[in-house]
């Protein structure tokens, strides 16, 4: 590839990333890939890869596609990566088949991946999730028990292509086949957007008179649909994942029942633990799972520092020594 393309894949690259730091001689360089500018989780993931190389004096490159969830984005960020060389690569796909030949790119060039949030498949130092079955199922729970175990329930997914999406979706249908007096209205599609989950909700009420429980697969989602509830003048409780800010403050004003934390942050802290652990000859499990908590407002005290003043939990916080 001659200098003039090298020079405008890299600005590409500037172009759709976020934090970038430069490398320093002998500084190891690790290159982070999320999926979206806009999903709140994914900004503090980039934070907490960002306070693990602060920590251990590693560089970082963000590469995020410009267009969310874009997968032909995602594929050029990989082949612009290729050209730097980064020494460990942290990644989250956007599509878990579409992606899988593009960061066997990295795995053939002898570049150590850590995989984390959504789970592909590849030789991987470590995938560091969470159990999204869980998620799905615990938030489900706690929607049809406070509605007396009946009622006809909504279910916002997120982005299909997504395993932590489909994950929760059959984690939300576990829990409602356990309660024969509760109706699946239907499952529609948010893409893990506040507006997209705004439109289907909307939508859904106009087509069924009565909704009681709204479950979400992401809090931003669930934004959109109380949107959608508040413009038609409608009620129905609801209940999302992840444990945002925002979310969290909606469940102190009543206005949301619970969340079930996916942390995000946590997950890249440890990813990015995890990674750096390698680049040390230091032993990594090959899989990490990141404990999920259902928050109500029984407990939301644990979650009222803001994401952008938490720490890093410690290698020996999430992994037994």
């Amino acid at each position: 590839m001659n200098k003039v393309l090298v020079a405008a894949a890299l600005a590409t690259v500037l172009q759709c990333a976020g934090t970038v730091m430069t490398a320093r001689a002998g500084q190891p360089l690790v290159a982070v890939f999320t999926s979206n500018f806009t999903i709140p989780g994914y900004a503090a993931a980039r934070r907490g890869a960002d306070l693990v190389a602060a920590e251990t004096g590693a560089a970082i490159r963000h590469f995020v596609p410009g267009e969310p969830d874009n997968v032909e984005q995602q594929k050029a960020l990989v082949a612009e990566a290729l050209i730097i060389k980064p020494d460990l690569v942290l990644f989250v796909p956007v599509d878990d088949k579409a992606m899988v030949e593009d960061v066997k790119k990295f795995t053939d060039a002898g570049i150590p991946v850590v995989s984390f949030v959504n789970r592909l498949e590849g030789t991987f130092v470590s995938h560091v999730g969470s159990d999204d079955v869980a998620v799905g199922y615990n938030g489900t729970k706690a929607l049809i028990e406070s509605l007396g175990g009946k009622g006809k329930i909504l279910a916002v997914e997120g982005n299909p292509a997504a395993p932590t999406s489909r994950d929760r979706v059959e984690g939300m249908r576990k829990a409602v086949a356990e309660y024969p007096e509760v109706e699946l209205l239907g499952v529609v599609t948010g893409m893990y957007q506040e507006k997209d989950a705004h439109d289907v909700t909307a939508a859904a009420l106009l087509k069924h008179p009565q909704i009681d429980g709204i479950w979400a697969a992401n809090d931003v989602m669930v934004y959109g649909s109380l949107a959608a509830l508040e413009e038609a003048g409608r009620t129905a409780t609801i209940v999302g994942a992840n444990g945002l800010d925002k979310a969290i403050q909606l469940i102190e004003e009543g206005k949301m029942l619970a969340t079930v934390e996916f942390s995000a942050f946590k997950i890249a802290c440890t990813a990015a633990r995890a990674g750096m652990r390698q680049l040390a000859g230091e032993d990594v499990p090959a899989e990490i799972t990141i404990p999920s908590v259902l928050i109500d407002r029984s407990n939301l005290s644990g979650w009222k520092v803001p994401l952008e003043k938490r720490a890093c939990p410690t290698w020996n916080e999430v992994v037994a020594p």
